[in-house]
């Protein structure tokens, strides 16, 4: 008995991955390694022009030519290779504009959820400011007036969705900075950035994995609306969304210029969002053991 009372409290186990789990994982890691290696694997120079070879359709069908297994676009280029440089610029657009708005974000909601009063009231100011105004439309006004280049692509990207963070952040440091161990912290005379960086910001991992996976599903969306409608990178680099916006006028001759990039769109989209769910799951100390 006295054995069974000092045996130490088993250690909750991180619950299995399902199985669609996997499977996103899989097929967003294989489209980030055919992303990175775009240059390497493309079949074709993405930027050669054949306008004898144009619109032809994918291999298996008639009128396909050798080599070009997802067909030919409007101006003779080959699909397939300006998929997968169009991929590669896709996602480091979506992972750069992430990345900036979790860092504003978070930031922000660290510091009104910490010091509280007025600086909580500036900040969720700007967050209501945000929400109120559509962004789209706010893109597409900056894009109009500071150019297509790709660092003005890259900023407004990054301010797309920081506000998602900051209330997540804010919300979540307001409710564990009443919590005893960070009373005790304080009380020992920790410092508030000791406290953010060692007792708030491990807790906070879960909601941002899912806040981060959200936002950058978001953002891949975001880029390829303003490609369609050609406010995205400029020509000729290739985007997804540009791809799409530059196909849409050959759709009833020749759907697979625009069905190979629509369906990268959907499976970066899709995937995201279901490993999303599943790191959430395995952070989540609070579902382990069930």
């Amino acid at each position: 008995m006295a054995d069974a009372a000092l045996a130490p409290a088993p250690r909750l186990s991180a619950p299995p991955l399902p199985p669609l789990a996997v499977a996103a994982m899989a097929i967003l890691g294989a489209l980030a390694l055919a992303a990175a290696l775009a240059p390497l694997i493309a079949p074709f120079d993405p930027l050669h022009q054949d306008l004898l070879g144009r619109l032809r359709p994918p291999a298996g069908f008639e009128r396909a030519r050798p080599g070009h297994w997802l067909g030919t676009d409007e101006l003779g280029r080959d699909i397939l290779s300006r998929c997968l440089h169009a991929l590669r610029m896709t996602l480091g657009l979506a992972l750069a504009g992430a990345l900036i708005g979790l860092a504003i974000g978070g930031t922000l909601g660290l510091v009104a959820g910490l010091a509280g009063g007025p600086v909580d009231a500036a900040v969720m100011a700007l967050v209501d400011i945000q929400i109120a105004v559509p962004f789209t439309l706010i893109a597409l006004l900056a894009v109009a007036i500071f150019g297509g280049e790709l660092h003005v692509l890259i900023a407004v990207l990054g301010v797309a969705y920081w506000e998602q963070y900051a209330r997540i952040v804010r919300g979540e440091t307001l409710k564990l900075r009443e919590t005893p161990f960070v009373e005790a912290a304080r009380a020992a005379g920790a410092s508030s950035w000791r406290i953010a960086t060692r007792h708030l910001l491990p807790n906070l991992v879960s909601p941002l994995v899912v806040a981060f996976t959200l936002a950058f599903s978001n953002i891949v969306l975001l880029e390829s609306t303003l490609s369609f409608l050609g406010l995205g990178v400029r020509p000729p680099t290739a985007t997804l969304g540009a791809m799409v916006g530059q196909g849409r006028d050959y759709m009833p001759g020749a759907p697979w210029v625009v069905a190979a990039p629509a369906l990268l769109i959907l499976l970066t989209t899709l995937t995201v969002q279901l490993v999303g769910d599943a790191l959430r799951d395995r952070a989540d100390v609070r579902l382990r053991g069930r």
